[in-house]
């Protein structure tokens, strides 16, 4: 988030993008290589997944708040999130944003706070602070390499630093927040912001995974994803906990809203108003379509997250973090920053890197190293490959 604040703010505004696909597909609209459509059914078929990952997670966390089964827990957490997004839109997902990243912000200032207080005053606890905590648990918990050594070890250092390159304009639901950007100013002002929410967000969400492993031990809870509404419970009065735990919550419903949005202002601009301008036919009702997109894309991905519920979130994530996130942060780096780069390389770029992903998955290579790490380097070959063996002539934005 620091690096995208730094580098990308305000390139993408100065580009005139309003989606992310639009990136590519008017940046080369003379190959006629980048058809919009094959590109949005591409990105498409990972955005299930992710949008589907954060339906699960609401549903784990009402299961760990009122014991209520995941898949209720998932259709709450689809009815609250749909409607809104349905009638508001963009606007509607940037005000519910802020709200949710006050609440996300309190939990993880808070949480941290109290925890070490509970912790002094609670000596039944697995340990009595972070640092005995650690101690106990083991070489697992001390070392960022799981106590792991040699050339597995850089494997992890490297699988944990390949989350880096989804940032770079690979996931759409950050991409949007700096397509708003409407001037300098803000530019700097939501730079600056962002940069000090993430910085605190993420040191407070790493003391809270610690605070965790003191009071519970590494071994209590059976799913590790459950640390902080755990935590939370334990360490505060049930109303309050209830109301910090939305914070995880506000999380998960912060990407779904803003994937749910951004599908259909994709489908539109990128696909049916192209399609109908063809025929001289006049979208009377384009808000309408957008919506009935919206709604299909949430129907989709919530039948999805039912079929994927035994699995952790984080491997979710992990996949479309490979899939979407290293391939189109390879295409929207070089669509911005390399003259030479054109559509047909980005073509082939966006089919060899989502293609490798699901083969690297499917047959286990994962497990090894991440398709993360593996598939940007991969796709980057290939994006430089093509772009000096196809010739093509790249016109530049209106």
């Amino acid at each position: 988030m620091v690096a995208a604040g730094l580098a990308f703010a305000r390139c993408r505004r100065q580009k005139r993008i309003n989606n992310l696909l639009g990136i590519c597909c008017r940046t080369f609209p003379v190959d006629g290589a980048l058809h919009p459509a094959g590109v949005r059914g591409c990105h498409r078929f990972f955005f299930f997944f992710y949008v589907g990952a954060q339906f699960l997670g609401g549903g784990k966390t009402l299961f760990t708040m009122f014991g209520l089964e995941a898949r209720w827990g998932m259709l709450i957490t689809a009815s609250i999130i749909v409607p809104y997004t349905i009638y508001g839109g963009f606007r509607s997902v940037v005000y519910t944003d802020v709200i949710q990243a006050i609440v996300m912000i309190l939990a993880l200032v808070a949480g941290p706070v109290v925890g070490f207080i509970y912790l002094a005053n609670h000596p039944e606890t697995f340990a009595s602070g972070v640092s005995e905590a650690l101690h106990l648990a083991g070489p697992k918990y001390t070392s960022l390499t799981g106590g792991l050594n040699g050339f597995a070890a850089g494997l992890v250092i490297m699988g944990g630093f390949s989350w880096f390159f989804g940032y770079l304009g690979g996931q759409p639901q950050l991409s949007t927040r700096f397509m708003a950007i409407s001037d300098r100013k803000q530019a700097i002002r939501a730079r600056n912001i962002g940069i000090a929410w993430t910085v605190v967000a993420y040191i407070g969400a790493l003391l809270l995974g610690w605070i965790g492993l003191a009071i519970f031990g590494p071994e209590t809870l059976q799913d590790r994803e459950m640390v902080m509404p755990a935590v939370m419970l334990k360490i505060f009065p049930p109303a309050i906990a209830a109301v910090l735990i939305t914070g995880a919550v506000a999380a998960m419903i912060s990407t779904a809203d803003s994937l749910l949005v951004l599908s259909a202002t994709e489908f539109s601009e990128n696909i049916l108003k192209p399609a109908l301008e063809k025929r001289n036919i006049k979208l009377h009702n384009g808000l309408l379509i957008n919506r009935i997109t919206t709604l299909t894309l949430a129907v989709v991905a919530l039948l999805l997250a039912y079929s994927i519920q035994s699995k952790l979130i984080f491997t979710v994530v992990s996949y479309v973090w490979a899939g979407i996130g290293a391939t189109f942060s390879v295409v929207v780096v070089l669509t911005l920053f390399w003259k030479r780069f054109h559509g047909k390389a980005a073509l082939i770029t966006i089919i060899a890197g989502l293609s490798f992903t699901i083969v690297w998955i499917s047959t286990g290579m994962d497990a090894l190293i991440t398709a993360r790490l593996v598939n940007f380097v991969f796709t980057l070959a290939v994006a430089v490959t093509a772009t000096l063996l196809i010739p093509s002539v790249k016109p530049d934005l209106p």
